[in-house]
C-alpha cells in the first residue's frame, strides 16, 4: 500500500483523469465564448436609449421668515428661510423625424417626493439619418427649459444614448 510505484500510479491515474474532465470542460467554455453571435440590436436597427437621474426644481419657492418665527425657534432650527423638500415632477419628451415617441411625466422618488428622478426607455428604430428632439422640464409650471433638436447619421448595430446634464447645459447624444 505505501510503495511508491502505487503511489505515481495512482498519481498518473489521476492527472490523466483530470486531463480527460478538464479539457472537454475549457472546449465547451472556449466556444460559448465567442459562439453564437449576440447583439442586442439586428443589423439594420439602432437602438436609442434615453436614461439619466435628474434633481428637479423644488416644487414651491423657499420663503423668508419674520424675526417673530425666528424667535419661537429653538436656537438650533433658526434658519432664515424655509424651504419646502418636495420637487417639481419631470417632465421629459423625444420626438423622432417629427413624431413624438416618448412623453413620460415622472415624479421624484422619496416618500416626501424629495429624490432625484431616474429615467430610464430604449426603443429600436432602423439605421440612418433621423432628426431627434429631446425636451424637459424640471419645474412646476411653465414651458420646456431644456431642449435639444440634431439630426444624426445612425449606423446598424449601434446604440445612441441620450443623456441629460443640467450643469453642462442639458442634453448630450
Amino acid at each position: 500500500i505505501n510503495d511508491p510505484e502505487t503511489k505515481r500510479g495512482r498519481n498518473a491515474l489521476r492527472i490523466a483523469a483530470q486531463f480527460a474532465l478538464y479539457v472537454p470542460l475549457m472546449a465547451i467554455l472556449a466556444y460559448f465564448s465567442t459562439e453564437p453571435r449576440f447583439s442586442m440590436v439586428a443589423p439594420d436597427e439602432a437602438l436609442v436609449r434615453v436614461s439619466f437621474i435628474h434633481a428637479t426644481q423644488r416644487r414651491e419657492a423657499c420663503r423668508e421668515r419674520s424675526a417673530e418665527e425666528l424667535a419661537k425657534l429653538a436656537p438650533n432650527m433658526r434658519a432664515a428661510q424655509d424651504c419646502p423638500r418636495e420637487r417639481s415632477p419631470l417632465l421629459v419628451e423625444l420626438e423622432l423625424d417629427g413624431k413624438l415617441v416618448l412623453r413620460r411625466e415622472v415624479q421624484p422618488s422619496g416618500l416626501r417626493h424629495d429624490g432625484n428622478v431616474a429615467v430610464y426607455e430604449r426603443m429600436a428604430l432602423p439605421a440612418g439619418r433621423h432628426r431627434i428632439v429631446a425636451r424637459l422640464r424640471d419645474r412646476a409650471q411653465g414651458e420646456f427649459n431644456y431642449a435639444k433638436d440634431e439630426t444624426l447619421e445612425l449606423a446598424g448595430g449601434r446604440v445612441l444614448i441620450i443623456d441629460f446634464n443640467a450643469a453642462r447645459g442639458g442634453f448630450e447624444f
